[in-house]
């Protein structure tokens, strides 16, 4: 986000906390266009509408508000690909959590997430590694052992491991986090998503032709959670259409990836 003159200019800081403000940016509602723009995959509009919220929420001083945004924004910018603009975004994003008091909170471990994750996502593993770490002590100790978002934590832990070369402690998360996605209400997906992972780090560990037989099993799996007949099939079901896709076509299953990446089209179509 680009600041405008007056934004530096002000006679009060616009992360002291201590003032009051008289307006909060809507919050809710903006994330709800937020979403309805991603399930499009209107991605561009996507960063338009979020990126204004945010200078909103700098002008009005609604820094809660800025905090929600810039999580939301690290994670559109993973997407888009945008390393500098998600760099910017984790060097105010921290800082300005901990300001806001939310050391140890989940909120806390949730923007140590989205963080972790965008360093993962641009080659920094070694960033994202403490990341994860501190979330996950902030997430077992405040979230009940069955809550999704720490399923996804270990999911994406055991990615980072394999990125670094741990394999043994990759695949123990990877177990970890299926165990509880398994328990969580439409569950199927991340499991999904999981499977296809396991797969590439035996590949990774093994190699593709040592280790064919789990690969297939992992991807058969995976197959057979995506056709969950209960699955409802909006936004997030042609997302991970998507993100599974490309692994099941690398190892072969073409067919498999053609019938995900239409179905995903179909989705992004209807809504």
């Amino acid at each position: 986000m680009t600041l405008n003159k007056e934004d530096y200019t002000e006679p009060c800081c616009p992360l002291d906390m201590t003032r009051e403000h008289k307006e909060s940016i809507p919050s809710e509602r903006v994330i709800k266009k937020l979403d309805s723009y991603l399930n499009k995959n209107d991605y561009a509009s996507a960063e338009r509408h979020i990126v204004y919220w945010i200078g909103e929420a700098e002008t009005l001083g609604d820094m809660r508000g800025k905090l929600t945004l810039l999580n939301e924004y690290i994670g559109l910018c993973r997407k888009l690909g945008k390393e500098a603009e998600a760099m910017k975004s984790i060097e105010e994003v921290l800082p300005l959590a901990k300001t806001l008091g939310f050391d140890g909170t989940v909120t806390m471990g949730t923007t140590l997430v989205n963080a972790a994750t965008a360093y993962k996502a641009f080659g920094k593993a070694e960033k994202a590694m403490p990341l994860y770490e501190k979330a996950a002590t902030i997430y077992e100790k405040r979230l009940a052992e069955n809550d999704a978002k720490l399923g996804a934590l270990y999911n994406n832990t055991a990615l980072t491991a394999c990125d670094l070369g741990d394999f043994e402690r990759a695949e123990e998360l990877f177990t970890k986090a299926l165990g509880i996605m398994a328990k969580v209400e439409n569950g199927e997906l991340e499991m999904a998503i999981t499977y296809c992972n396991l797969a590439d780090l035996i590949a990774a560990e093994y190699g593709v032709e040592e280790g064919e037989e789990r690969i297939d099993e992992y991807l058969e799996k995976a197959q057979e959670l995506l056709d969950t007949k209960t699955l409802p099939h909006n936004g997030y079901y042609a997302f991970v259409c998507e993100k599974c896709a490309p692994t099941l076509g690398y190892y072969g299953y073409f067919a498999s990836e053609r019938e995900l990446k239409e179905r995903a089209r179909k989705i992004y179509e209807r809504t």
